[in-house]
């Protein structure tokens, strides 16, 4: 009888599992064990000598509970195969597998899967019987098939133990049918995921106790995670406990933890438990739980104790017991060593849209006008579950100006009830950490972790222990490969909101500072007070000297960061003037002082700096720590960086405790004073100086050395150096036998380097670079354990010894460019995800006619480009094998072959270009899944390639489709290709292949065939059909003159491409059965190929292909559709030009729309574009978008276009855009009104479109409206649009997000314009009669593109003033107000705080207001031809992010010195200062450029300021660069070059002048003399004895 527990059943089925089996071998023991065993666990199971009702025919019952099944176990024994009863069952249940929502599992009792697959053994005897039945073919492939399936075999499982064999059955079985059929709640968005996350790490079907936790931050849903793991579990466990807030319980008083064992014991136990102790509760947990299997859930969990108390150890339980645990600290879990620690995954932005519009709006999305504002709060909330809950609740059945004001409110006031959560973390944390905490969350966020330990190690903190346990409760993340610290945003505004909370109105008694403005006053008004920690500052804006004054008053102050403008040696007025070194700026009190820029040559005299730890001053103009006669000892200094200074000597006397020493790039360093020895100094980065040695032997402590272009003195041994690295060194050789220790070992650009000696074992490198080198050979056989090698450009490596083996941890090595490889890359992947083949080869050859080191040879020739990738582990010896070959380019192709082959676990394999013919060796491989073949030198294949049974992708010859094919392609396929049963994907590419072998219909698990290109291919086999696997057919450009039938038995294909086939007569009638089908193509689309004239007509049957979505008919000589096609509702056509027309006679009619839409007689509709459409004819109400015409806007329309739209054309009622682009139509159906879906009309250029329909207000959706060259003069009330008049009500259309009126007549807005809330762009172009803008124009909120512009040439005379509201736009980015009367700006233009783009060009503006330099975010600023503005405000440098300044043609005669602190100033020269002038900068190249300079430069003091400018930043550029590669294009520049020069303002020391290209294309010479005099005098005048190598006059 069936089980009367609970039923999991799934509504759509009458049973969950269907047993399979054959009486007499299994009904009295296995079955029967295995059906009472599902019965127990409540899965409802069919059994067939149980269920059958008497009276009923067996076999149509039977049938029927097959269908009706969710599972199917089908039990394999000898004798199963000799019942055909059993067969036809089998057969049945094959059938129901392949469809949607049926699973087969076999069950191999006493066989093997190797009996049933091939009928052997005793499988093959007891079906032998059925060999000569008609049936028997069908039950030998339903036998097949399941063998194949995922199963269980009793076996090799448990030893055969057939009690555990069926536990593990039905464990699976119930977890199948629970993923299946559990539901999640509604509000728990994401969920299911998660869950099967965690239950596949708690690995139900092992047979043991596992723990795993659940950590993360506060909010995150670790809590509901757990709850919904439980639900989904419970089921299966003999006792359960789910143990909320464990840690506010225990905390909550003394007996708390007693209190939570007895809940765990009574709810375990299933009776009233009383305690005496914490003890009594472990002792009687590790007695009485111990038999029984228990999911305990221990939520909230904060301390090791409660784990003890709770579940001490594995052995309290019985084995299959799950304990999941939720946390905030990780270090709990380690501590307790549970099995598997996972993070709590956030919700992805689409999750959490989705969360927030449930408890928002109660759906799935949020309503309409809402989507911006929504997004918004889930920005801010970034994944967090609980503050989307928790906003979404709030904001419920509020209106938009509520949802504003909230949101805005964030900004200043973070939300309590998330902060309240987020700060249980903080408080727990020790003072220490909390302080660390602190100052990430205020400073140090976003910096590398290494530099934050550095800074906060120097401030006196443990900071590796520290940062580890904030990373363990989940405070803080480390980001990516670079180790930068990172946090949750609100996590950041929690460690923020503590530190302003204690004083929130008084910033300067906040213990750390960051917020520029607060900084700014404090320090402005020497508010400064000790209780300040530490600051971080920008100093680029503000008067320096009285903000750095104002530190002095910070006397506790342990942390500056302080950053000054950038600066160039051209500037007149920088820093330096407004700072003396006399005054106290730097507290004494300082530990870390970080500050770029600094602009002085000395630290202040009155700072002592005698608490200083770290010291970082990069890109400063120091030049000495202490001025000459002053000398003070940095006795606690342990880092300092000057990297990029003007620092020439350094005196390692001063900084005896120093540990790190970094002076990258410094060009001006010519000394080092060092004592006898720095005992202390471990790390040293010297490059880019004009030091000439180094002698390893002051150092005996050294751990990294960064050297460039210096001697390296080297000791007898350097016992402690794990890294050195020597760029541009003529060193010649180097030992490594002085170097026991080193790791890494780069020399990079040592062209004179020739040798490595390697005399002992040198287990410690890793890394070893030797690029660029002259190196002949290389031994690797005593570096073990290196894990990178590069070896590029070394032109004279002819050698490297690798023994199998020596390589084995390699995981990347670059030969590129060595000899015979232009290319070599390898890439090793450290551990592999199973036992399989992983390896791949991608290998390009290229003939070649001479060897450079063996010019006389007769071998073969050749160059390689090689990639390859595998698993370290698997591929042992491969990498050895490849590059042990040798690099010379001869090429023994037997040994070459013998070595490709030799491979080891090659899963994929690439051969292309001149490769030869290596196919009879691939029989080789071990066990490879792919092979690529695009050789021009293969023709046949052996027949040895069908015994690769594990070959799963064949390809050959694919290439690029337009690309010409060589002519000595392959000629045919092996005849037996069939035999690669594992063949799933096959292409081929040739020219001469007539036809496909008949075995290829046996590849019953080919998914894809594509026979591209192959035009000699005829036919196909008959049997096609047979490929019942196959779901991709492509036929591209072949002679194929029709399908075979059987094409329309596959069952499965989803994609048929017949493109170009130009001899195609016709597609099978039965094309309808092809049920999966969803991509059909057809078209004729390239010129190459002949385009085919004789598919006229579709067969009906296609309208049956119900999942079609795309159909590509272009350029075929259609005469018609099938009638019904509009029955395929999600399709989606491909028909262009003459194929659209329609007509309203049946006979040539292509769509027919009668019973849709009514086109006029005789007049033809053209259909240029048609996308997205979801059905056709009657089908069409699915349409969601319609384009008539629609051409480039700026190309030439042709004039036969459509007159008219259906009249009709409303009955479209899923249509959600309509774009129509046509000379001839005069006006738009009334019926277009009731669209009531239609977000976007464009009727563009329209130019008869003299109206639209009085009821178009009625199109309730509508949120795009273009009208662009139309002829309308007036639109209706109802539409509330305008063009000469707009309707007083416009303001209604509350969802409008886009206006174009741009080329109308409108006179005026009216007011109520000023109501769109959720307007973003508005386009009022070319509007020449528009005389104001509304006054109230600030109240578009939401405003982001705003455009006032007139015609070209025709200036507007009617707008000469902006309304004041437009600084109200705060969302304002892009303001284009151009070729109009404007004669000036509102004065507080600068509010526009989101402006990046400004243009005022040709416009009457005098000045531009002081408030312009507040555009914090402005990055382009156009005022070309502004002729009456005559100067820039003063403080015009405060715009830091400006890119570009155009001011061409403007009475501009000064520019303000402020622009030269400009942070992207040279982006800016480059771009457009200086009117025309441009100079580019690059790392080893500057460019002048200057075409028609005096053309458009208006002022002799305009220019001569600018040449004065521009004299002194070529000079400072000179200085530093070491190649100059010059383009002049002006004589004016050519003499400005020479006077530079002569000016002695360059030291010539530092220049190599390499190359002079001077341009004269553009200059007008009399003569080439006179061009070769002006080359002449620059090089003589300029460059003198220095070496010119190159002089192009073009």
């Amino acid at each position: 009888m069936v089980s009367t527990s609970t039923s999991s059943i799934q509504n759509s089925f009458k049973y969950d599992v269907f047993l399979s089996f054959r009486g007499e071998d299994t009904r009295k023991n296995f079955v029967d064990h295995l059906y009472q065993a599902l019965t127990d666990k409540g899965i409802y199971t069919y059994k067939d000598d149980e269920k059958i009702q008497k009276g009923k025919r067996i076999s149509d019952d039977l049938f029927q509970s097959i269908q009706d099944s969710k599972l199917y176990i089908i039990v394999f024994s000898k004798n199963y195969a000799s019942s055909s009863w059993c067969l036809e069952e089998l057969v049945k249940i094959m059938e129901c597998h392949k469809m949607p929502g049926h699973t087969a599992y076999p069950v191999f009792q006493d066989v093997e899967p190797t009996e049933i697959r091939k009928q052997s053994g005793a499988v093959g005897e007891a079906f032998a019987k059925h060999e000569k039945e008609e049936a028997g073919g069908k039950w030998r492939e339903a036998l097949k098939e399941a063998a194949e399936l995922a199963g269980w075999e009793l076996k090799n499982t448990f030893d055969g133990h057939e009690a555990k064999f069926i536990k593990k059955i039905v464990g699976e079985i119930s977890l199948e049918l629970r993923s299946i059929n559990f539901g999640f709640d509604e509000n728990l968005v994401g969920m299911e995921t998660r869950v099967k996350d965690v239950v596949s790490f708690l690995e139900i079907g092992i047979d043991e106790v596992r723990m795993i936790g659940i950590k993360g931050m506060g909010g995150a849903g670790k809590t509901t995670t757990a709850r919904a793991v439980f639900e989904h579990l419970s089921n299966d466990y003999e006792a359960k406990s789910f143990v909320e807030n464990v840690r506010e319980v225990s905390n909550a008083s003394m007996f708390g933890l007693k209190k939570l064992q007895e809940q765990v014991l009574s709810k375990v136990l299933d009776e009233n438990v009383t305690l005496d102790s914490v003890t009594d509760g472990k002792n009687m947990m590790r007695k009485r739980m111990c038999c029984k299997k228990v999911l305990l859930i221990l939520d909230d969990v904060d301390h090791i104790d409660q784990l003890k108390a709770l579940a001490g150890e594995p052995k309290w339980f019985k084995p299959g017991s799950r304990i999941l645990i939720t946390t905030r600290d990780e270090q709990v879990l380690v501590a307790h060593r549970v099995n598997v620690i996972r993070d709590i995954v956030l919700l992805s932005e689409q999750e959490a849209v989705s969360l927030f519009s449930r408890y928002a709006f109660g759906r799935e999305n949020p309503l309409q006008g809402y989507e911006e504002l929504s997004r918004k709060v889930v920005r801010y909330a970034a994944g967090l579950p609980l503050t989307l809950e928790v906003m979404g609740s709030f904001l419920c059945g509020k209106d938009k100006l509520e949802w504003v004001d909230a949101i805005e409110r964030l900004k200043r006031i973070p939300l309590q009830e998330t902060l309240k959560q987020l700060e249980l973390s903080y408080i727990s944390l020790e003072d220490e950490y909390k302080e660390i905490f602190l100052d990430i969350a205020c400073i140090l966020k976003g910096k590398r972790k290494i530099n934050a330990i550095r800074i906060l190690e120097s401030c006196g903190f443990h900071a590796r222990i520290g940062l580890k346990v904030l990373e363990q409760r989940s405070l803080i993340i480390i980001i990516n490969y670079n180790q930068v610290l990172g946090m949750h945003d609100h996590i950041e505004e929690m460690g923020k909101n503590i530190v302003r909370r204690e004083h929130p109105d008084e910033p300067n008694k906040h213990s750390r500072l960051w917020i520029d403005e607060e900084i700014n006053e404090i320090l402005a008004n020497d508010m400064g007070t000790e209780e300040t920690r530490c600051l971080k500052l920008d100093m680029s804006r503000g008067n320096s000297r009285i903000l750095m004054k104002g530190l002095g008053k910070m006397k506790k102050l342990r942390y500056l960061e302080v950053n000054f403008a950038s600066y160039y040696p051209y500037q007149k007025i920088s820093e330096a003037e407004f700072l003396d070194d006399t005054s106290q700026y730097f507290p004494n009190s300082l530990k870390y002082l970080r500050c770029w820029y600094y602009p002085l040559l000395y630290l202040p005299k009155t700072f002592q700096a005698n608490n200083l730890v770290g010291l970082d001053m990069e890109f400063s103009r120091m030049v000495q720590l202490w001025e000459e006669g002053e000398k003070k000892d940095l006795k606690k200094l342990n880092f300092l960086s000057l990297d990029r200074s003007d620092l020439t000597t350094f005196d390692f006397s001063i900084t005896p405790n120093l540990e790190t020493l970094s002076l990258g790039i410094l060009h001006e360093l010519e000394e080092l004073c060092m004592p006898v020895s720095c005992q202390k100094l471990k790390h040293l980065d010297i490059r880019g100086s004009k030091l000439r040695s180094f002698d390893l032997g002051l150092t005996p402590n050294l751990e990294t050395l960064s050297l460039s272009c210096v001697e390296l003195c080297m000791p007898v041994s350097c016992q402690k150096l794990s890294s050195l690295k020597i760029s541009g060194s003529k060193l010649r050789t180097f030992d490594l036998g002085l170097t026991p220790n080193l790791e890494t070992l780069y020399f990079y650009g040592c062209t004179q380097f020739v040798k490595l000696q390697v005399s002992v074992a040198r287990p410690n490198l890793k890394f070893l670079c030797l690029s660029n080198s002259k190196l002949r050979s290389l031994d690797l056989e005593l570096i073990p354990n290196l894990e990178m090698l590069y070896l590029e450009e070394c032109h004279e490596l002819v050698e490297i010894n690798a023994p199998v083996g020596c390589l084995k941890k390699v995981f990347h090595l670059d030969l590129s460019r060595c000899l015979r490889f232009t290319d070599f890359k390898f890439h090793g992947i450290s551990e592999p995800k199973d036992n399989c083949s992983s390896a791949t080869l991608d290998l390009v050859g290229v003939s070649i006619d001479l060897c450079p080191l063996h010019p006389n040879s007769n071998l073969p020739k050749f160059q390689f480009r090689c990639t390859y990738e595998g698993y370290l582990s698997l591929s042992v010896g491969n990498i050895e094998r490849l590059i042990s070959f040798g690099l010379c380019a001869c090429t023994d192709l037997k040994k070459f072959s013998d070595m490709i082959f030799s491979l080891r676990c090659l899963r994929k394999l690439t051969l292309k270009g001149d490769i030869p013919d290596f196919s009879h060796d691939l029989g080789q491989l071990e066990s490879p899944e792919e092979l690529c073949l695009y050789s021009t030198k293969i023709k046949h294949l052996p027949d040895i390639i069908c015994r690769l049974k594990n070959l799963k992708s064949l390809k050959f010859n694919i290439g690029d489709t337009f690309m010409r094919l060589p002519e000595d392609l392959l000629e045919k396929l092996p005849e037996n290709l069939g035999q690669l049963d594992s063949l799933e994907n096959l292409s081929v590419c040739s020219k001469k292949i007539e036809y496909l072998p008949d075995s290829i219909c046996m590849l019953k698990r080919l998914k894809s065939l594509d026979v591209t290109q192959c035009c000699r291919l005829g036919k196909l086999p008959e049997d096609i059909g047979r490929l019942e696997s196959l779901e991709r057919l492509v036929l591209t450009a072949t002679t194929i003159t029709h399908l075979p039938d059987s094409v329309c038995m596959l069952k499965r294909l989803k994609y048929l491409n017949l493109e170009n086939c130009a001899l195609l007569e016709k597609l099978p009638k039965d094309l309808g059965k092809l049920e999966c089908l969803e991509e059909l193509y057809l078209r004729n689309g390239s010129e190459k190929y002949l385009r085919s004239k004789k598919i006229k007509y579709l067969p009906d049957s296609i309208c049956m292909l119900k999942r079609l979505n795309s159909l590509d008919v272009k350029s075929c000589d259609l005469g018609k559709l099938p009638k019904d096609i509009g029955q395929l509702e999600y399709l989606d056509i491909g028909l262009e030009g003459e194929q659209l027309k329609l007509y309203d006679s049946n006979a040539s009619k292509l769509v027919n729309w009668t019973s849709v839409l009514d086109p006029p007689k005789n007049q033809p509709l053209t259909w240029y574009k048609v996308s997205n459409s979801r059905g056709l004819a009657s089908g069409l109400k699915n349409l969601k978008s319609l384009k008539f015409n629609i051409y480039d806007t700026f190309k030439r329309l042709p004039e036969d276009l459509l007159e008219k739209l259906p009249e009709n054309l409303g009955q479209l009622d899923s249509l959600e855009n309509l774009s129509v682009c046509s000379k001839k139509i005069e006006y738009l159906p009334d019926s277009i009104c009731m669209l009531k879906r239609l977000k976007s009309l464009d009727v563009t250029q329209c130019f008869r479109l003299g109206k639209l329909p009085e009821d178009i207000c009625r199109l309730e959706s509508l949120e795009r409206l273009v009208l662009t060259a139309t002829t309308i003069t007036h639109l209706p009330d109802s539409v509330y649009c305008c063009l000469r008049k707009l309707p007083k009500d416009i303001g209604q259309l509350e969802c409008l997000e886009e206006l174009d009126l741009s080329s109308t007549s409108i006179k005026h807005l009216p007011d109520s314009i000023c109501m769109l809330k959720h307007l973003k762009y508005l386009n009022l172009s070319c509007c020449a009669l528009l005389e104001k803008l509304p006054e109230d124009l600030g109240r578009l909120e939401c405003l982001e593109t705003l455009y006032v512009c007139g015609e070209i040439d025709v200036r507007s005379t009617k707008i000469e003033y902006l309304p004041d509201s437009i600084c109200m736009l705060k969302h304002l980015k892009w303001f284009y107000v151009t070729n109009c009367c404007l004669g000036k700006l509102p004065e507080d233009i600068g509010q526009l705080e989101s402006l990046e783009r400004l243009d005022l060009s040709l416009t009457k503006i005098k000045h531009l207001p002081d408030s312009i330099c507040m555009l914090k975010h402005l990055k382009f600023l156009k005022l070309r031809d502004c002729a009456l503005l005559e100067k820039l405000p003063e403080d015009f440098g405060r715009l830091e992010c400006l890119k570009e300044l155009d001011l061409t043609h403007t009475g501009i005669s000064r520019l303000p010195q402020s622009i030269f602190g400009l942070k992207d100033k040279t982006e800016l020269f480059r771009r457009s200062l200086c009117c025309a002038l441009k100079v580019e900068d690059g790392e080893t190249a500057i460019g002048i450029v200057g075409a028609n300079f005096h053309k458009k430069i208006h002022t002799s003091r305009l220019r001569m300021l600018l040449e004065q400018q521009m004299q002194r930043q070529l000079a400072s550029y000179i200085n530093t660069k070491k190649r100059i590669y010059c383009v002049l294009k002006s004589l004016m520049f050519t003499k400005m070059l020479d006077s530079i020069l002569r000016s002695g303002r360059i030291k010539g020391s530092l220049i190599s002048y390499t190359q002079l290209l001077v341009s004269m294309s553009r200059l007008r010479f009399r003569s080439v003399f006179q061009a070769l005099f002006l080359v002449l005098n620059v090089v003589i005048y300029s460059f003198g004895s220095r070496f010119v190598s190159c002089i192009a006059v073009d």
